[in-house]
């Protein structure tokens, strides 16, 4: 079977609880990570989740068929989810195949996220005229399907979303809906929501929990960066190492303060002036009083003409970056810090710059 990602828009595709092998590809990586954990959450004894490396894999083919056919630590269900990248995949999965067609017995269901694969790959080709296998490819989102994604994730959790809000959650997560679900998750419970109890969010709860950023440690980076204190960045981003940051934590960080510039700019106008921002005017831009110095230095340095005599501003071209930089962190998990401290030094340089 096969199937899109618009299909599992709003749940699952007619049928997909059928199959039993999932082979989820395309340039999306998080919308086919999150329509896979969709997928899991729906199985009806989903039990154990063992995970396995399309590497480890593509060395043993054999490994695959073991761990699905075997039973969990306490004899419970399991289910087997993979993390490939392109056709790693391809010989552990025909010859689970293979073998059970030769009576080798029920397997555990298989997902496998398969990072640079296509629905025209071998392991798509392989799987995708069997009836007991669905392959889905997923294209990136555009800002109006991560909106209406975060509107179905916050009425699931009993949130009401005034205004734009789901825009602007969808936004400052990069269009990234398992990073959206996890701002939907937080402002649910900031609002005390609950399905049988609904509650409105407002931006002013958004801006409050976003506020939670500096707890976690990330403000400080991203001050640094922003701010173009150059002198700081080796020390951050060695103390990011040694608290375990999350690079795509740090870098949605980066696009909340980024989102929040822009906000202050179309608020302010062309001429404005950061300065005579009222009280009130400062609490729906989320402008608190802690990081009021460090917003306003940002702000003047991001609104600076990205070159000389262009209409263009820094802040023009720092928000595509980023956005960039949260895709390719995702899709390279595992050159992520390297990726995240490089791209980090260009932008604290650029902002750095008189």
């Amino acid at each position: 079977m096969k199937a899109k990602n618009s299909d599992f828009a709003r749940g699952l595709p007619q049928g997909a609880l059928a199959a039993r092998i999932f082979f989820f590809c395309g340039p999306d990586e998080a919308g086919a990570t999150a329509a896979a954990n969709r997928l899991a959450a729906a199985f009806p004894d989903a039990g154990e989740r063992v995970e396995l490396a399309g590497a480890d894999l593509k060395r043993d083919p054999a490994l695959l068929g073991d761990e699905a056919r075997s039973t969990s630590l306490f004899g419970g269900a399991r289910h087997i989810w993979v993390r490939a990248t392109g056709d790693d995949a391809y010989d552990a999965l025909q010859f689970l195949i293979e073998t059970a067609d030769s009576g080798a017995g029920e397997a555990a269901p298989v997902i496998v996220v398969a990072t640079s694969a296509t629905d025209k790959s071998r392991t798509a080709k392989l799987l995708e005229k069997r009836h007991d296998a669905l392959v889905a490819m997923f294209h990136p989102p555009d800002l109006k399907d991560v909106a209406q994604a975060v509107r179905d994730m916050a009425g699931a959790a009993g949130l009401k979303l005034g205004g734009d809000l789901a825009d602007r959650i969808a936004r400052g997560a990069g269009l990234d809906v398992r990073l959206a679900q996890s701002e939907v998750t937080k402002l649910a419970l900031y609002c005390d929501a609950d399905p049988q109890a609904p509650r409105s969010a407002t931006p002013e709860d958004h801006a409050a929990i976003g506020a939670a950023t500096e707890e976690d440690g990330f403000a400080p980076l991203v001050n640094a960066v922003l701010g173009g204190e150059l002198g700081k960045i080796a020390a951050e981003i060695k103390r990011m190492r040694e608290l375990g940051l999350n690079p795509v934590g740090v870098a949605l960080a980066l696009e909340r303060r980024a989102a929040q510039l822009a906000q202050i700019a179309a608020y302010l106008g062309l001429r404005g002036n950061f300065d005579q921002i009222d009280k009130g005017a400062e609490m729906r831009l989320g402008i608190f009083f802690k990081e009021k110095r460090d917003i306003g230095n940002q702000f003047k340095r991001w609104t600076l003409p990205a070159a000389r005599g262009s209409s263009e501003t820094r802040l023009d071209r720092l928000i595509p970056r980023l956005t960039a930089l949260h895709r390719s962190l995702l899709a390279n998990s595992q050159s992520a810090e390297l990726l995240l401290a490089q791209e980090l030094a260009e932008i604290a340089r650029f902002a750095a710059k008189r």
